[in-house]
């Protein structure tokens, strides 16, 4: 049975009041890969009432009113997406689509959702307690650079002026705020939660709390800005993170308590095998676009040791990875075969990284994440433990369930993860069972300066992974391709870098339909570069893209086959001093040409040339991160 979402509902089940009413911009879902639906299902398992308020009227606070007063608050997010990502794109342009919203169609959710939400509760309700949380919430939850206002904006727990705000996966925080909520303790003093962060005039600094550059400090210096961001990025864990407080006006705070610990397997499996209908509400007549990708599909995983620069995910979910049990897995699996319109394929196992299953190494347990090494670049750790041998396990037994005809992996994989494997039974059961025709990877870019600020492995890792998989397909006797992701205009990217990866790809003969520009996302480490133009974590000088004109051409260069935008192709190659390529890129020919274009990059270029067969179809790159 679905939640109430109106007061017809609550009558039905005998409600004369509802604990929380939970209002989000996304359409109600009741899916794990939606976070409203986690939060609400687990807050039903403890015993609350929870009431869904899906999408309203955000024009008054008449909607805010429609199960009457919630007995302990507000809970309130934008929903899976950003409301400003969902909204615009990295040109500013309103988005016709909103892929959570029934039949697709834009303009139910609000600018700036949680901010506008938080508002018309108050409104509603004064003295009511005023939750925030979700991936809108998490990541503004200190000052933070707004790409949409090309400034920095305070923590949205004031903007917002709710009471408190969890961040991160949030299911341990919002139950241990629930109880003390329940208990009678008042919002203003409930400040000992993991996982939350809280507004104060009472800060008496203990000694132990990073106390961080001021909000007006912040405001006025990029330079101030990045130290902060780096302080925020350092402490970021759950065993070796402090406390952090930012001053707004020299006697008022923002205070975040260290992270919440990350859900154990047991945990995990609780939380994915809470009672949810897996289903769109029926209040809906049409369907919501995201739904379909998500449906047919298995979380596997949380976190990633990934930590790319410009991927939110290690500020929001953590760079500790844990996994749900195989057995949990098969369980979701044989239920999705038994629902009437399974057609045999499960679309993904995966997570945000789809072959991470366990945590880095050892260490993390016990110390934490490290706070100024990677785990995979420049190269991977001594210390990771690379194991494909679980995931492979989960795999097989879900493969082999009846009624399943194929498992696909669509969330994607970290090659030199995959390479650093020296066992290859996980790259030859991928290529021969798990492959949908194209495996999504994300070299990103190929010139070594700008893969240095992205965090991501050097060209030849990526060449050689080609080199590697081409192989074993040619050993299975298939025909599979690429999908290869690209950002354009990443901070470090100069147009000479651009014309580097356009050279690359005629090379190797594969042109992408789509390549994602760079869009400055609060709590990415490469946002503050863009903001900045610095290495925030060395203070280096760095060009960034900001002109849409210097945008366009670097975007141009990567799509040089298409014909509406050989103009900005010309420009660029004009501007960076190289007409002599405009015929090796515009020339339609792999001649003289292709020979030209090799010759024009082979310096940074290493390993052997093995992209013959390199081919590929371009595909929309998912770069949402769920969670409440």
């Amino acid at each position: 049975m679905f939640l109430p979402v109106n007061m017809k509902d609550m009558k039905k089940r005998g409600w004369d009041q509802p604990d929380f009413v939970l209002v989000t911009g996304d359409a109600y879902v009741d899916h794990h890969s939606f976070g409203t639906a986690i939060i609400s299902r687990l807050l039903e398992r403890f015993g609350y009432k929870v009431a869904i308020l899906a999408q309203p009227d955000f024009r008054s606070c008449e909607d805010f009113k429609r199960f009457g007063r919630p007995r302990l608050g507000f809970l309130i997010n934008s929903g899976v997406v950003d409301s400003m990502v969902n909204n615009f794109s990295v040109f500013h342009h309103r988005r016709r689509v909103d892929e959570y919203s029934p039949g697709g169609v834009a303009g139910r959710r609000p600018d700036r959702a949680v901010i506008v939400y938080s508002n018309r509760a108050r409104e509603a309700y004064k003295d009511v307690p005023v939750i925030i949380g979700g991936l809108e919430a998490s990541l503004r939850r200190l000052g933070h650079y707004d790409y949409w206002e090309d400034k920095v904006r305070r923590s949205i727990l004031m903007d917002s002026r709710a009471d408190l705000l969890i961040y991160g996966m949030g299911e341990k925080a919002i139950i241990n705020v629930a109880e003390a909520l329940d208990s009678g303790i008042a919002p203003g003093d409930i400040t000992w939660i993991p996982g939350t962060c809280y507004h104060t005039s009472d800060f008496v600094d203990d000694g132990e709390t990073v106390v961080l550059p001021a909000f007006e400090e912040i405001a006025e210096s990029k330079k101030a800005y990045g130290e902060s961001f780096v302080m925020q990025y350092r402490e970021n864990d759950y065993i070796n993170g402090r406390r952090l407080a930012e001053s707004y006006g020299g006697n008022s705070y923002v205070v975040q308590n260290p992270p919440q610990q990350p859900l154990d397997r047991q945990e995990l499996d609780d939380v994915y095998e809470l009672p949810f209908e897996n289903e769109v509400h029926p209040m809906y007549k049409e369907d919501i676009p995201a739904f379909r990708e998500v449906k047919f599909s298995i979380v596997s995983n949380r976190g990633c040791f990934g930590d790319c620069s410009f991927c939110a995910l290690t500020y929001h979910q953590g760079r500790q990875v844990r996994s749900r049990s195989k057995e949990s897995i098969v369980r979701e699996a044989t239920a999705l075969t038994k629902k009437p319109d399974f057609k045999g394929y499960i679309h993904d196992v995966g997570g945000p990284t789809a072959n991470f299953r366990h945590p880095a190494c050892d260490r993390q347990l016990k110390y934490g994440v490290c706070k100024d090494k990677d785990c995979l670049y420049p190269k991977p750790c001594r210390n990771m433990n690379i194991d494909h041998k679980d995931y492979l396990e989960v795999l097989r037994a879900v493969r082999q369930l009846p009624g399943v005809k194929k498992v696909f992996i669509r969330s994607g994989i970290r090659y030199d993860y995959l390479m650093a494997d020296k066992n290859r039974d996980f790259l030859w059961e991928l290529c021969k069972y798990h492959v949908s025709g194209t495996l999504k990877v994300a070299p990103e870019h190929i010139s070594p300066r700008v893969l240095s600020y992205m965090g991501k492995p050097r060209r030849e890792v990526f060449t050689d992974f080609v080199e590697e998989y081409n192989k074993m397909n040619r050993k299975l006797g298939k025909k599979q391709y690429l999908i290869p992701y690209l950002i354009s205009s990443h901070p470090g990217s100069t147009l000479d870098d651009a014309i580097d990866l356009a050279l690359f790809l005629k090379d190797y003969g594969f042109i992408p339909d789509q390549v994602q520009d760079f869009y400055p996302t609060p709590g990415t480490l490469a946002t503050a570069m863009y903001y900045t133009e610095t290495d925030p974590r060395t203070g280096e000088h760095i060009y960034v893209a900001k002109k849409m004109e210097d945008k366009r051409m670097q975007r141009a260069l990567i799509h040089y086959n298409k014909e509406e935008n050989r103009k900005w192709v010309v420009k660029a190659l004009e501007k960076a001093g190289r007409p002599d390529l405009i015929g090796v890129l515009l020339g339609g020919s792999r001649g003289a040409g292709h020979e030209h274009s090799k010759e024009s990059y082979k310096g940074n270029r290493g390993g052997k040339d093995t992209g013959r067969q390199y081919k590929g179809r371009g595909a929309k790159a998912d770069r949402g991160h769920r969670g409440w």
